[in-house]
């Protein structure tokens, strides 16, 4: 789908959000992402108000309290997939591009003590951010890894859920991705994912290093994105969708499927 080079691509990945991380390990005062008019998620810059509404929006109806600045500072996500996930007490969650943590603290609390959650990232300094978060919190439950979303470092059948925020996107090889979170999933797990999506044609033009980093030039049309989902061996793959900006396709879509 692309004539751009996969290495440049991820080193352009790699690079942009470990900046974001070293920014967020190295303020002692930060502001936390939710409430920064500057740098919106996956966004191109200059933010609109209705942009960082939408940011802004991501966790309203979730208890982020507690939570180290750091994580929030980090956060780049486009929509909550805690929301759909249906986290029951007791179950194993793995986070595909876990950031600084967000999600996967969040996901602690839902599954409890008894349950369990694995963070993978590519990005070193994200890995060592979340790390870091971790111990700040007393999160004995999270644990995160550094590995690709195209490989886990996760053994076979070991998860209930699979979740990822805004990040599947970035991947030249999705359907690789998709297949890594079948192989994982326990049978009757569930995939509940939040992604950049195209709701109309995608633009011939896929954009440079950049704007790939940026969840704009990776992002699939929904049909083709659904049609990997299914063609990993999930079923009933469907999703919500609503555009980042008014009258345009490109959109947050929140994706729900289940492995038989």
């Amino acid at each position: 789908m692309t004539t751009l080079n996969p290495n440049e691509i991820e080193q352009a990945v790699i690079e942009h959000y470990g900046a974001r991380a070293r920014r967020a390990a190295a303020s002692d005062d930060l502001v936390p992402l939710l409430n920064d008019d500057t740098d919106a998620c996956c966004a191109p810059a200059p933010p609109s108000e209705e942009e960082l509404s939408f940011v802004q929006r991501l966790y309203q109806d979730t208890d982020t309290s507690g939570l180290p600045e750091g994580v929030l500072q980090a956060a780049a996500g486009c929509g909550n997939p805690l929301a759909i996930a249906e986290m029951r007490p007791g179950e194993t969650v793995l986070d595909l591009g876990s950031g600084g943590g967000i999600d996967c603290f969040l996901s602690a609390r839902q599954v409890g003590p008894e349950g369990r959650v694995i963070g993978v990232d590519m990005t070193p300094d994200m890995v060592a951010l979340a790390q870091r978060n971790a111990g700040d919190l007393g999160a004995s439950n999270v644990e995160f890894r550094y590995g690709r979303i195209e490989a886990l470092p996760v053994d076979d059948a070991s998860v209930d859920v699979v979740i990822s925020n805004c990040v599947i996107n970035l991947s030249t090889a999705k359907e690789r991705v998709f297949a890594e979170a079948f192989r994982v999933l326990r049978p009757g797990g569930r995939l509940r994912v939040s992604d950049m999506v195209w709701l109309g044609a995608r633009p011939e033009d896929a954009g440079d290093a950049e704007s790939w980093a940026g969840c704009i030039a990776g992002a699939l049309v929904l049909d083709d994105y659904l049609a990997l989902i299914r063609g990993a061996g999930f079923v009933n793959a469907r999703a919500e969708a609503a555009p980042i900006r008014r009258g345009e396709s490109l959109a947050s879509a929140q994706v729900s499927a289940e492995k038989p």
